[in-house]
């Protein structure tokens, strides 16, 4: 695989910055602050304290949390920006236990831990704030691998129903 040289592997900010970090703008219940008490949990994400700033409104203008060796920034939706929701892609060791986790903080299963393409499992989940969360674990031993043929005309995976489902379904938290 070649590189840009438009793209640098790691930022001069210091903190561990790769060259894309993804940042989700929490609206709902508890907001922000609430959104990094559910990653320390789900994910053992460790927010940077150095990197909290508040505005002046009282709502967190910038978190940063790690999560494994990536940085997720996280701010609190203002009142009058849109919903949007984050949708974030997660390299795991277990996706059951993350799934587990998830739910027990209030997370909606998508899409129980499947085999996927590539010799990998996958799973899925919409945070309570209306993120979507794909989590990419190891194989499924003795599970057989997913085929698709664009060309062949064949029942809907599980794999792509139940996402192509939960993304009609997204609604802003309430």
């Amino acid at each position: 695989m070649t590189t840009s040289p438009l793209i640098r592997p790691l930022s001069d900010l210091t903190g561990g910055y790769g060259s894309l970090n993804a940042f989700a703008a929490v609206k709902g219940s508890g907001g922000a602050r609430a959104f990094i008490e559910f990653l320390d949990s789900v994910f053992d994400g460790q927010e940077n304290p150095e990197a909290h700033a508040v505005d002046t409104d009282g709502l967190l203008i910038h978190a940063e949390v790690r999560i494994g060796d990536s940085c997720l920034m996280v701010v609190d939706s203002k009142p009058d920006w849109p919903f949007t929701p984050a949708l974030l892609q997660v390299n795991v060791t277990d996706c059951d236990e993350i799934l587990r986790r998830a739910q027990a903080h209030g997370a909606r299963i998508i899409t129980g831990t499947a085999p996927f393409y590539g010799g990998s499992s996958l799973a899925r989940f919409v945070d309570p704030w209306s993120n979507v969360w794909w989590l990419f674990g190891p194989a499924i031993e003795g599970a057989p691998e997913p085929t698709w043929d664009p060309d062949e005309v064949t029942e809907e995976s599980v794999v792509h129903e139940t996402i192509c489902r939960a993304m009609r379904e997204l609604a802003p938290p309430r």
